[in-house]
């Protein structure tokens, strides 16, 4: 079964938001806002549609509304790949 980890995530957005060196994403961050970690609405957008081009899987809109943390991203993304295989 595929599963997203938190490494696979932080190489996911920070290819979503290129080269900006300001982006630290070591650490503890899985309960840190996106935006606290310097993602913007598009950044998260961005590395939403990746994901789901990655794992083939389509989230439903209020799912990828509720995207605020990476822990987010991990429960959502898992939970639906647990549910497709």
């Amino acid at each position: 079964m595929a599963e997203l980890t938190i490494d696979d995530l932080k190489g996911f957005l920070l290819r979503a938001v290129g080269e900006d060196e300001s982006i630290d994403l070591s650490g503890d961050i899985l309960d840190t806002q996106l935006t606290d970690l310097g993602f913007d609405s598009l950044a998260v957008i961005a590395t939403t549609s990746s994901l789901e081009q990655h794992f083939q899987i389509k989230l439903e809109d209020a799912d990828a509304s509720n995207i605020e943390t990476p822990r987010d991203y991990l429960d959502i993304f898992n939970r639906e790949l647990a549910q497709a295989a």
